[in-house]
């Protein structure tokens, strides 16, 4: 199975077709795209949404919450590399280290540590001026 981000990691740098929630297209190359499906392209020709005017553009970002649909080459999706899609198999393949993986309770969430676990905890403070008023002069 082929997850979308995975697949638009593949693309950089190949030609793609966005067409927005708008209507209007646009076809270029990928430069790059982040976790939010927001992509930057370039050398795009914009298609108004009617079809009849178009506009050649060195670069441009779209957002990824105004995508209707991509449009990319076959040769794209034979490129994906098999990622892990089940969550056991994402765990294996993600290395916790053991200090991390300690404070981490059911759920994948930080266990939450009492009031005494946390003084315990904590490096013990000397005060310098222990025992006497601090903010004014003892002489």
């Amino acid at each position: 199975m082929v997850l979308p981000m995975a697949l638009l990691r593949t693309a950089q740098n190949q030609p793609m077709m966005v067409e927005l929630k708008n209507g209007e297209t646009y076809s270029g190359v990928l430069a790059s795209c982040d976790g939010f499906m927001n992509l930057h392209m370039r050398d795009i020709v914009c298609t108004s949404r009617d079809g009849e005017r178009f506009w050649k553009i060195p670069e441009c970002y779209v957002r990824g919450n105004s995508i209707k649909y991509l449009r990319l080459p076959d040769e794209v999706i034979d490129m994906v590399k098999d990622e892990p899609t089940t969550r056991k198999e994402i765990r294996q393949h993600v290395a916790v280290p053991a200090a991390a993986a300690a404070e981490v309770g059911a759920g994948g969430r930080p266990r939450a540590r009492g009031r005494r676990a946390k003084q315990r905890a904590r490096p013990a403070v000397r005060l310098k001026n222990r025992g006497r008023e601090f903010g004014g002069r003892t002489d």
